[in-house]
Formats: structure tokens, sequence, C-alpha cells
């Protein structure tokens, strides 16, 4: 049976890559013809405005001032222009066929990739036992109030859980709090916050061994994506407690604190230092974008994978809890894996305008730079820098070391959930011509 499942897989992908390939080629053809029928130099004005668009996209993050709000009327006038151009010539609906063409080929393209992935969908656990006694803490401020407004403490005291809220104006430790509870007897523990509080109380339960209950109440919830949990209904998590499945995964540890998601470093580490970023973040970010980029500002950093010197003065490195999909710049997409065992690294260079605008495009093969490893170095010309640690902005001293610890972390699941999705991929057309040839073998390294 398993082996009629591959077998339909790979028929799958063939035909997606073929119907990609075939979409691009008639989205091609229809530029030709049209350039043939009315004008070359037209058709070209598209790529103009596409170029111009991204140079002036690098141009609103690398400078302040004029600069920066005459880029942002290009941003508006270049796509308006380029339509006039068309609608005077009539090539509207050529450029609607081949957009539509070319959307269906990227789409079919990455759906053949993301085929690929499915063997490395997740662990299926084994089933776990009803919880007896489970603590869980819950922030009630987070998430916009998601605690109250999914009603998570009455349902969680209705099912025997005792639940400690971290509300009042004086700090609580939470990990004290969770250390506690399991001195006190409790065989789960659980957080309905945001990725930075699981992280504390995730290293808790992996230091005692019970099993950790990860309630999405936060913002973001990317720790609850990649475990395939209903970021949606946060209640939905709360089923683990009678009907739940138990899962094996990874913690990622840098300068002895646990870390869930990632610990970034540079740029973004910067920006999220900044004491105005919690009231502005994007203003905050465009204003200190330029300096950043350019490297005015913020300690040089070197970063060592292994042991292996790889980068030497990137502006930012994020280090993550197994790695990121390959189609994710920014490093805050998806995990199709949390057991690997293995730190993802992700580094961006920028040393010029062009480079800038390619990794804008998705194609800044130059300026993003990807490794794996079980250890990661950061250093810098300076005794401390800023950490961005699942979130949460601490100053470090230099260096710093991150590591993963395998599989310490028992994780406890709803067993009806929506799981995780197979990787997306972006549309490489290389491996999509070998997928439709059937000359795809097995994946190479990054």
């Amino acid at each position: 049976m398993h082996g009629e499942n591959r077998a339909r897989g790979g028929s799958r992908r063939r035909w997606l890559a073929w119907l990609a390939l075939a979409s691009m080629l008639a989205a091609c053809a229809v530029v030709v013809v049209s350039g043939v029928i009315t004008s070359v130099a037209v058709l070209a004005v598209g790529l103009a405005g596409l170029v111009v668009l991204c140079a002036a996209a690098w141009t609103v993050l690398a400078y302040r001032g004029v600069r920066r709000r005459a880029a942002l009327c290009v941003l508006v006038a270049v796509p308006l222009a380029v339509i006039a151009v068309y609608l005077v010539r009539g090539l509207l609906l050529e450029v609607i066929v081949c957009a539509a063409l070319a959307a269906v080929g990227v789409a079919a393209g990455r759906a053949a990739l993301s085929e690929t992935g499915r063997d490395a969908a997740e662990p299926a656990g084994r089933p776990a036992g009803r919880a007896q006694r489970p603590y869980l803490i819950m922030n009630p401020r987070s998430g916009g109030g998601k605690v109250e407004r999914f009603h998570l403490r009455e349902r969680a005291s209705a099912l025997g859980a005792e639940v400690g809220l971290l509300a009042g104006p004086r700090r609580i430790d939470v990990a004290e709090l969770a250390a506690n509870a399991v001195d006190g007897g409790a065989d789960v523990l659980g957080v309905a916050g945001g990725d930075g509080t699981q992280a504390l109380v995730a290293d808790v339960a992996a230091a005692r061994n019970v099993p950790f209950l990860v309630i999405c109440a936060g913002t973001r919830n990317h720790f609850a994506m990649d475990l395939g949990l209903d970021r949606d209904d946060p209640s939905r998590c709360l089923d683990a407690l009678y009907d739940g499945v138990e899962l094996r995964v990874d913690l990622g540890e840098i300068g002895g604190r646990a870390f869930v998601n990632n610990a970034s470093f540079g740029a973004y580490a910067e920006i999220v230092q900044s004491p105005a970023y919690r009231d502005d973040k994007l203003g905050t970010a465009l204003q200190m974008l330029p300096d950043l980029i350019e490297g005015h500002q913020g300690p040089r950093l070197e970063v060592r994978v292994d042991g292996r010197a790889v980068l030497d003065g990137p502006q930012a490195v994020l280090v993550s809890n197994n790695p990121y999909e390959a189609g994710d710049i920014a490093g805050m997409g998806r995990r199709s894996r949390l057991d690997r065992g293995v730190l993802g690294v992700v580094g961006v260079k920028v040393e010029s305008g062009a480079q800038a605008a390619l990794l804008l495009s998705r194609r800044g093969h130059h300026a993003l730079t990807r490794f794996t490893g079980r250890e990661v170095v950061v250093d810098a010309d300076a005794p401390n820098i800023a950490v961005g640690i699942d979130g949460e902005s601490l100053l470090m001293p230099t260096p710093v070391r991150c590591t993963i610890r395998p599989q310490v972390l028992r994780i406890l699941v709803p067993r009806d959930r929506p799981g995780v999705p197979a990787p997306r991929a972006n549309a490489d057309w290389a491996r999509i011509a070998r997928e439709a040839l059937g000359l795809s073998g097995r994946a190479q390294p990054e």
C-alpha cells in the first residue's frame, strides 16, 4: 500500500511539473506573439517597471527623508504608468492572460516541489493517557486577551487542570512557577501565552521530564503552527488533556536559555532592542534600517557553524530550532519538522543596491546564505550584542553560543488537530524540469 501511495504521489508530481512548464511556456509565447504583433519596446516597459519598483523598494528601506518620500511616490506611480501604457496600446488583455498563465505555472511548480516534501511529514507520536494533575500557566494579556475571549481558564478548570494566571503588577518568575508546580505533583505543564513564555516553561518541562502542552494564545504562535495546532481556536489545544498524543521535539539553547523558535542577531535584533519598538514597530524599523543595512550602526558580526567560519560581517543572522523552509527569506515561516537535531542558520549580507533589490524579489542568492549544524557561535567586535530570542530582546555577552538539544521535550498535542502542512517550496525551475522528466533524485544539501 505504501508503495502504491508513493507511485501515485510520483505521478501527481510529474503531472504538476508538466502543468507548470506548459503554463510558463504559454505565458512566454503570449509575450513573444504580442511583441511581434505590436511592439517589443512596449512590452519591455513592463520589465523596466519591475526593475524600477525593486529599486524604489530598496530606497525606501535604505534611505530617509526626501529620497524615501520620492521612492514611495515611485512605488505608487510606476504601476499606474505601466497600466496606462498597456491600455493605450490595447495590450491589457494579453497582460491579463500572461499573468494568469504565469500564476498557474508558479502555483503548479510549487505544488510539485511541495509534494516531494510530504515524506518529511510530522511523526505520528504515541498515544498519551489522560492527564491527572495538569498545571497550566496563562497570560490574560497575551494575544489581545485570548485567554478570556476563548474562556480558556474555565475550560481548563472543568478538565481538572490547575491554572496559574500571570496577572497583577508584580513580576512573576514563570520558570520558578513551573518548577514549583512539578514539585507539587503536576504531571503536565502547559502555557497559554507567547512563544517567549512557552520557551521558559518548555525548558522546565524538559529538565523535569514531564509533558508540555502548548496553548496557542499568543499573537503569532509560530511554535504552535509548527506543531500542527489550531491557531484559530486555542481551546482545542486543551483536548490533549484527555485525548492526546505525545511527540518528541528538539529545543534550542542560547547562553543557557532555551528557545523554541529562533534567536536573531544584527538588524532585526537591534530594531527590537530599541525602546520605541513596542509603541511604533514600523516607524522604528524604517528609522533604523538605513544605518543597519549600510553597516554604520551595530557591531560587526562573525558566525561559526560547528567550528567552521561561515559568515563575516552579515547585517542579520537568524539561528532557528530546526531549519525553516528554503522559501522563507525572513525566517518567520514554517518548519516541517522539529526533531531533526540540527539548528538552522540564515545569514543576510547585502553589499550593494542590486543585491538588495534581488533579495527583496526573493532571488538574492548571493546575499542570502543558509547552513545547518549542531553548534552556532556568533561573535562580534563588541562585548555585548542585542539578541532577539523568540521575539524578546536581550543583551548578551559575546561570543554567543547556540546549541541544539535533540528530542528533549515531550510535547502533548490533541489527537485531532490540523497538522503540519507539507513544506511550501519556491518555484525552482531546474528542479521542476527534472521532476517533469522523471529525473529527480534525492534532495541536495543546502
